[in-house]
């Protein structure tokens, strides 16, 4: 018993400095962020700060980890509808994920800077192939149902996943350089449009989806980022 409620402790003490991490990296930036500042945010000791984290990095990592699974809880209930059928699982999956971002903008836009750095290459790669495993490990299960439904014709569900996932990343890449590119206005909100439908095509090729079955982009949330 005594084990367990140690466990307890240490998860909410390494949350609380995961948490105060997040909000120095909105209000000051991550770069001008110190471990002293969130030392300070939650007035603990450096000792307890590396009894938890071997450097800043790790806390970026931390902070990530957290990003990912709050945005991964809030497609879960669309994942587990067994009302919907597939493609429109897949398609209220991928809504869920850009509404919780679009809600969070501080947040995401403060993470953008630090992503797009040259000397967080190794958190970005790690990112990565975090996110491949868990959200095709979402994914799975809803192209086995589209391939029951006959929706999707697929060879097997789980690669299948985790090629999409890869799709998926490299769609994310090039929303940063559009939302870039608009913020900067070189381009318009149709080069967006047409350049993000491009990826909701081919998903849906490789899938063997009706095409316009599956729309990875909310308009709401194109137009809250892009408009």
């Amino acid at each position: 018993m005594a084990r367990t409620v140690n466990l307890a402790v240490h998860t909410v003490r390494r949350e609380a400095f995961v948490e105060a991490a997040q909000r120095l990296m909105q209000t000051r930036g991550w770069e001008q962020m110190s471990i002293q500042d969130v030392l300070d945010e939650v007035e603990a000791s450096r000792g307890a700060f590396y009894h938890y984290f071997d450097s800043k990095q790790a806390l970026l990592e931390a902070v990530i980890e957290r990003m990912v699974d709050a945005g991964l809880s809030e497609a879960a209930p669309a994942g587990a509808d067994t009302s919907l059928p597939a493609p429109a699982k897949l398609q209220r999956v991928f809504s869920a994920i850009g509404r919780w971002k679009t809600e969070q903008k501080a947040l995401v836009l403060a993470l953008l800077e630090v992503w797009l750095s040259d000397h967080n290459a190794t958190v970005r790669e790690k990112f990565r192939r975090r996110m491949v495993d868990r959200l095709a490990e979402m994914l799975t299960p809803i192209i086995d149902q589209g391939m029951r439904e006959g929706d999707f014709n697929v060879a097997t569900a789980p690669e299948t996943a985790r090629v999409l996932v890869m799709l998926l990343l490299g769609l994310q890449d090039v929303a940063t350089d559009l939302f870039l590119d608009r913020q900067a206005g070189r381009i318009e909100l149709a080069d967006v449009e047409r350049s993000l439908s491009a990826y909701s095509a081919a998903f849906e090729r490789i899938l063997g989806a009706r095409a316009g079955s599956i729309g990875l982009i909310d308009q709401s949330v194109l137009v809250a980022w892009f408009g």
